[in-house]
Parts: structure tokens; sequence; C-alpha cells
């Protein structure tokens, strides 16, 4: 078992890169469930604050490409541990992340999330999330062998003719 980065015991194998739910487990791919991981999400934000950076670069503010190099190379080196005590102390998820990404990218630490606003990254991820789920549910559910309106609920007949339903090839 593998130590949870959240600091309350222990959890699954599967750690950090897997959504973990009753329901999940039963229901949901390997592949839907890392979309919806804590790596997923942090490596996400991670991404985002490179793209900032990026940005920021373009339109003229002092930032290097040592700096953008740093973040590019730790995009994936996540101390979730380092995340959990951070949280712990600072009471926010978005700084402690913040702080995490800065402590294996120290050249960099003073440009990540430069100008943004906690909801940059979080409304952004849950939205590229997603995106995401859908790029894996829909084609599923447009190759099934039954009927659109059998995955809509009764009540949903009055949609039929629709965009939503036609958007769907059979």
């Amino acid at each position: 078992m593998a130590e949870r980065g959240d600091g309350g015991g222990q959890q699954a194998a599967c750690g950090h890169d897997s959504y973990r739910t009753p329901l999940a487990s039963r229901y949901a791919s390997p592949e839907m469930c890392f979309v919806f991981s804590d790596r997923y999400k942090f490596r996400t934000w991670r991404q985002l604050w490179l793209w900032l950076a990026e940005a920021e670069q373009t339109l003229g503010l002092p930032i290097t490409d040592e700096q953008i190099q740093e973040m590019k190379s730790n995009l994936d080196n996540i101390d979730f541990k380092m995340a959990a005590e951070e949280e712990k102390q600072l009471r926010h998820d978005v700084m402690a992340h913040v702080h995490t990404f800065g402590h294996c990218c120290p050249k960099a630490a003073a440009i990540i999330h430069l100008g943004a606003t906690s909801c940059y990254v979080g409304d952004n991820t849950d939205l590229i999330i997603l995106r995401n789920a859908f790029d894996l549910l829909l084609p599923k559910a447009c190759s099934a062998d039954h009927s659109w309106e059998t995955l809509l609920p009764l009540d949903s007949r009055s949609l039929h003719g629709s965009a939503e339903l036609e958007a769907c090839p059979r």
C-alpha cells in the first residue's frame, strides 16, 4: 500500500494515478480514473503555469528561457507528500502546489503563478478534465449497439431531432 499524499493514512496501491471511489472502481475505465486523478489534476496545474509563463515571456515580462525549461523539466516531478505538508501549513491547495513546484524549480519559483488567481488553475483544469473525459466517453457512447435515445432519460423524447441527438453518428 502506498502512503496517501494528504497525510491521511493508507490507500490503494494505485496512489495518485487513479480517481478513488467505489463507483469508479466498479464502472470506470482505468483511463477515465486517470483523467480524474490527483496526478492528472496537479500535472495540469503545472502545465497551465508553464503556458502562463511562456505567454508572459512573449509579452515582455522578465522571464528567462532557463526558467521556462526548468518548469518544462519538472511537470511530472510532483512531491505529493510535500504538497500535503504545505497545504497543512498554508491551508490553501493552490499555494501549496505553487510552493511544491517552486521547490523543484528554484530558478522559476518567483514566476510560477505570476499574476494568476487560484481560479486560473482550478477552473481551467476542471474544463480540461471534463473535455478529456468526454473525449473518452463520447466515442464509446456513439458506437454502442443502442441508439442515443436509450442513453437519455425517458422524458427526453422532446429532444428527438435536436442538434444534441443528431451530433452523434449512428
